[in-house]
Parts: C-alpha cells; sequence; structure tokens
C-alpha cells in the first residue's frame, strides 16, 4: 500500500540539460522535482488543473536538495516522490533521484502551500475535498535534514538583476527555479570546476515581477557554505537560499 503512494516518474539527461561537466545542472534538476510533485498531486486528484478550476494552486515554498552525485548527459534516471506531512496551511513532500544502476543519488524536502487565486492566501488543506490529501501521507524514509532558518549579515550587494521575459512564467511572476539559477551565477565558474554543490536550499518569502531589480547579498558562513539574500530595490526580501560547496 505504501508504495503505491510513491510515484516514480523516468527521465533522461538530455545535451541541453547539462552543465560545463556534462552533469545534470540545478536549475533542471529543480524543475524535474517540482514536475514530478505536479504529475504525483495530478495523478491523485489535487493537481494543479483540478485546483484551479476551484480557484486554487499550489505554491511552494521552501525546497532543500542534498546530493552525492548528478546524473551525465544522455543517462537515464528517475526521481520518486511522496507525501510525508499533511498540515492544515502546509504540506512536506519529499523526492529521491536514483541513478541509471538503481543508486539513490540524492534526497530533496519541500514544503508547499495551497493558496487561493482571488485572495493569495492559504488554504485549509485538512478542509479541502474532506480532507483526503491525508490519504497519501507516506512513511518512506527521507534522510537528509530539513530546510534550515537562513539568515544574511551582509548588507553589500554581491550582484543584481533586473528581472526580464525569460524569468516570467505563467503566472506573472519570477519563475522559482530562474532564481535558483540567479543564485548559482554569484559564485565563479572555478568552484564548480573544482568543487560540486552537496547541499541547496531555498526560502521563497515574496513574488517578484517583470522589471523589478533584484540584489543579491552573500555571506560565507562556514568554509565553502554561503548563505544568500535575495531582496527588491524597495528592500523588500523576495528569498533566502544556501549553498553549500565540498
Amino acid at each position: 500500500m505504501e508504495n503505491n503512494k510513491v510515484g516514480t516518474y523516468n527521465f533522461v539527461a538530455e545535451p541541453f540539460h547539462v552543465d560545463f561537466n556534462g552533469q545534470l545542472t540545478m536549475g533542471v534538476l529543480g524543475n524535474h522535482l517540482l514536475n514530478c510533485a505536479g504529475f504525483h498531486a495530478n495523478d491523485r486528484g489535487f493537481g494543479i488543473a483540478s485546483l484551479n478550476e476551484e480557484n486554487y494552486t499550489w505554491v511552494l515554498s521552501r525546497l532543500a536538495i542534498e546530493l552525492e552525485d548528478m546524473p551525465y548527459q544522455y543517462e537515464d534516471f528517475s526521481i520518486q516522490t511522496w507525501v510525508e506531512n499533511v498540515y492544515r496551511l502546509f504540506t512536506d513532500r519529499n523526492f529521491a533521484l536514483i541513478n541509471k544502476d538503481g543508486k539513490t543519488i540524492g534526497y530533496a524536502r519541500s514544503v508547499w502551500a495551497m493558496i487561493s487565486l482571488t485572495t493569495r492566501k492559504p488554504a485549509d488543506l485538512l478542509s479541502m475535498h474532506g480532507g483526503n490529501i491525508v490519504d497519501y501521507i507516506c512513511d518512506k524514509d527521507c534522510p537528509i535534514e530539513k530546510p534550515s532558518r537562513i539568515k544574511v549579515g551582509s548588507d553589500k550587494v554581491a550582484s543584481s538583476h533586473t528581472a526580464r521575459y525569460s524569468d516570467i512564467d505563467i503566472n506573472g511572476h519570477v519563475n522559482s527555479i530562474r532564481y535558483i539559477e540567479h543564485i548559482l551565477d554569484l559564485f565563479p565558474i572555478e568552484y564548480y570546476k573544482t568543487m560540486r554543490i552537496r547541499r541547496f536550499e531555498i526560502a521563497y518569502v515574496a513574488e517578484s515581477y517583470y522589471g523589478d531589480e533584484l540584489n543579491f547579498y552573500k555571506e560565507e558562513v562556514n568554509p565553502g557554505e554561503y548563505n544568500i539574500e535575495v531582496k527588491k530595490s524597495s528592500g523588500e526580501v523576495v528569498c533566502r537560499g544556501k549553498v553549500l560547496f565540498i
């Protein structure tokens, strides 16, 4: 029964999905994770398409990814996803990344909210559809730490970016994956030549839109471990991130 609660989805690391090392990029992996969450929810009756008919949608709040390795160009791999917990306003969804040999090479934890498209306020998950989302809670292990509380003490702007056409998604705001890509662009290519990302975290705070000036603040809190904060020019925090290189 527990196995029926886990969705497994197969992929190939396409040439345009890998970086100069020939490995899948974090941005593409993030996209795949979000797609798998959508597939899994849709197959069980609480996907975005059906929710939109009721004027609701899912919003990603937090994501933490921990990796031992990444798939290489042309390699087959799969992603498993399952619901770990359901609370009144949030749900925890986990993922496992499995390589071509069937070995688990990474895990991810995510936190989601369901919001009203009218009020932009969270919905009560335990009252939606009779609360049947709890039927899909699965007791499958995800042996990585939950997303942490990220604080950035630096007030020095490391980089700035004006949100453009390629940043904007179907909801009219900056795509959640684009923040991941912009954060990873804060580091020189030498980092990616000599190290790999062991853990990546992002916490979304507010939406940003076309034309917004985004300022990125970066602080090294431990050797190879960086906390990131993204703010609008008004000072409003948009998201926070953490990157751990090893």
